[in-house]
């Protein structure tokens, strides 16, 4: 049997690296496009700082993904709670701010 339980347990394993992946991906984009005013306006961290925590926590999602770490592990774990706390916490707030750059009380102008 060249697919037994343990190649099914791998490739379930690495499609929650692959997810962890695009969740830290799309964090650090949406941190690098805002504005670092609107970190210091909500009183979150500041850009820098969520920057260098989405940097680390995708570099360790990918390390993860092509099969640098051998299982899921601590850094995956740590990697993907960043990514979370930032698009549960940070990014709602963050992108009120972000919307209300040039606009007047009818939409932008």
């Amino acid at each position: 049997m060249p697919f037994g339980i343990y190649g099914v347990l791998e490739l379930i394993f690495w499609a929650l690296a692959i997810g962890a992946f695009a969740m830290s991906a799309w964090a650090l984009v949406h941190a690098l496009k805002t504005p670092a005013r609107a970190f210091a306006v909500t009183g979150k961290q500041s850009k820098q700082l969520w920057t260098i925590i989405l940097s680390l926590s995708t570099l360790f999602s990918f390390a993860g993904a092509v099969r640098y770490l051998d299982s899921i592990g601590f850094l995956m774990i740590i990697s993907v709670i960043a990514a979370g706390v930032y698009l549960a916490d940070v990014r709602p707030a963050v992108r009120e701010i972000g919307k209300g750059g040039n606009s007047g009380p009818y939409g932008p102008w």
